[in-house]
């Protein structure tokens, strides 16, 4: 029998015993542990001593086809311990580094995988090319053992090459377009992997309702993982109401429940509240103030009809009792030193107050009862709370007196019932126009990414209601110009922020749309309701 079918024969056959081996490893070797893994390592073992002992054999078919002639002088014995010793040396060799045993490639929806299997933890590094679009992970001490690769070909991986580098293995990653990626280690097996997020964007519609459609929007780019959504509202069929957790200023509650106890076909949450449930900001309900606020700062106004419009309000207010005047220091808040405050029934049934002011009860523009505190609020008027110099400042006033309120919120103003101040702009003329600094909003609002609530008006009239979770894996929230920019997306000529982070939150039809990223709802002091017409 010639050498050739000889070396032909061998090579057939210790290539079928490395190809079931090979199987066996790489589709059963993560099953192995303890006492096993150490006789499943000698196994993985012998695989790369019968791939040396091919390389080897396929040297002398080649080029040693001397050392043969020479076996045939001598019997054959300097020869096959020469050819015994590199054996040894070779497959010593191998059995001191680490050896890749195993490559796998998948493709998913979000992701691209390349899964490097070897038969220790080695150490790596990775560099990304200057146009990004090639990756080189190099494991140090690493050798090569794996004949067959997979195909490693996706959307975005499209080639995947191997080089020796000394004592080093370099995997080469061509990619389509440069990725974000991220290197992972796993054990038993050994395995070191490589996600390539994939950059995509997606919308889903559903109707919720004639008139009420409900977009998911997920989009993955440079930044991470967003998910928003998005309520296409038809003034013809709803309108849009403001409405108090359990009907008070002082009464907090969910939004779905908020929404269930008004029958809201939806809801988000609206208002900025301070803990004892205070609303921060205008808010006119019916024509009547339920909160008020110390800056100029937007807020979303309803007209009679429907007609909506973004601008900023502030509040400037005095009483004048007999030819005493002075200003009013709030709406339905806690009375502080000095102050004037207003309290009426979208408060609570009393004012809640201590007993070192004084209280004037009206109706109909007159005095009809003064008291010192936690005055009862009258369905068909108003209470004047008044401490320190406010209370000297009316130290005279009796039953009967006349009572003149003047409040100014912007000649923009005059006639909206309906003012949902919160803010800052986020959207005019169709162009992102957030203010944030000049309506002094605090940085834990107006800088970086967080979850948001907020409206937007549509050139069709719609409203759009919009909820943008973050802070959790499925989405990393929104800074107030993406929040803008992703309204604009949609269509939004006008919009306006309104309260977020844990507090936003979208109910529709029931149920809770979105994922608060508190982990649960957050009772909050007002929401938008959407109310069939």
């Amino acid at each position: 029998m010639s050498e050739d079918v000889i070396f032909a024969v061998y090579r057939r056959v210790l290539l079928a015993i490395l190809s079931a081996a090979d199987f066996v490893r790489q589709r059963y070797g993560k099953y192995f542990y303890g006492k096993k893994a150490s006789a499943f390592a000698a196994f993985s073992d012998s695989i790369d001593i019968i791939i040396s002992f091919i390389l080897l054999l396929e040297t002398l078919r080649n080029k040693g086809r001397g050392i043969l002639d020479k076996m045939k002088r001598t019997g054959g014995r300097a020869a096959l311990l020469a050819l015994l010793l590199v054996f040894c040396l070779q497959a010593a060799a191998l059995a001191a580094g680490v050896r890749l045993t195993a490559v796998r490639f998948g493709s998913g929806v979000e992701r691209e995988r390349i899964v490097f299997e070897l038969s220790a933890m080695p150490l790596y590094k990775a560099e990304t090319s200057d146009d990004g679009k090639q990756v080189v992970l190099e494991f140090t001490d690493v050798t090569d053992t794996v004949r067959v690769k997979p195909a490693t070909r996706g959307e975005m991986v499209r080639r995947v090459t191997y080089q020796k580098a000394g004592k080093n293995l370099r995997v080469i990653i061509d990619l389509a377009e440069p990725a974000d990626y991220e290197i992972k280690t796993l054990h038993k097996p050994e395995r070191v992997y490589i996600n390539f997020e994939k950059q995509y964007e997606r919308r889903t519609d559903e109707v919720k309702a004639p008139g009420l459609v409900l977009t998911k929007y997920v989009r993955r780019d440079g930044r991470g993982l967003l998910t928003a959504y998005l309520l296409d509202v038809d003034p013809l069929r709803y309108d849009l109401r403001p409405v108090l957790a359990k009907g008070k200023v002082r009464g907090r509650a969910t939004l779905s429940a908020i929404s269930d106890s008004v029958g809201a076909a939806a809801a988000v949450n609206a208002s900025y509240f301070d803990t004892s449930g205070a609303i921060l900001g205008v808010l006119r309900m019916d024509g009547n103030l339920a909160g008020t606020t110390y800056f100029t700062r937007s807020a979303l106004g309803i007209r009679p009809g429907g007609m909506a419009f973004v601008a900023p309000v502030y509040y400037n207010a005095a009483v004048t009792i007999g030819k005493v005047t002075r200003p009013v220091s709030g709406v339905n808040i806690e009375r502080g030193e000095d102050n004037l405050i207003l309290y009426n029934n979208h408060f609570d049934t009393t004012t809640g107050t201590n007993e070192f002011g004084r209280e004037f009860i009206v109706r109909n523009g007159k005095v009809t009862a003064i008291g010192l505190a936690d005055s009862r609020i009258p369905s068909d008027g108003y209470v004047i709370s008044v401490h320190g110099a406010a209370k000297d400042a009316f130290a005279r006033v009796k039953v009967g007196d006349k009572v003149t309120l003047t409040e100014d919120l912007g000649p923009k103003w005059v006639g909206v019932p309906t003012i949902i101040g919160a803010g800052p702009t986020l959207v005019k003329g169709g162009r992102v126009a957030v203010n944030a600094k000049e309506e002094q909003f605090p940085a834990d609002i107006a800088v970086g990414r967080a979850p948001r609530t907020g409206v937007g008006i549509l050139s069709n009239r719609h409203f759009l209601l919009a909820v943008v979770d973050g802070r959790q894996d499925s989405s990393i929230g929104c800074t107030l110009e993406e929040f803008a920019e992703l309204l604009i997306s949609f269509g939004a000529r006008e919009a306006v922020n309104f309260d977020g982070g844990g507090s936003s939150e979208m109910v529709a039809g029931g149920t809770i749309v979105n994922n608060p990223s508190d982990g649960q709802e957050r009772p909050v002091g007002s929401a938008l309701a959407v109310m069939e017409k």
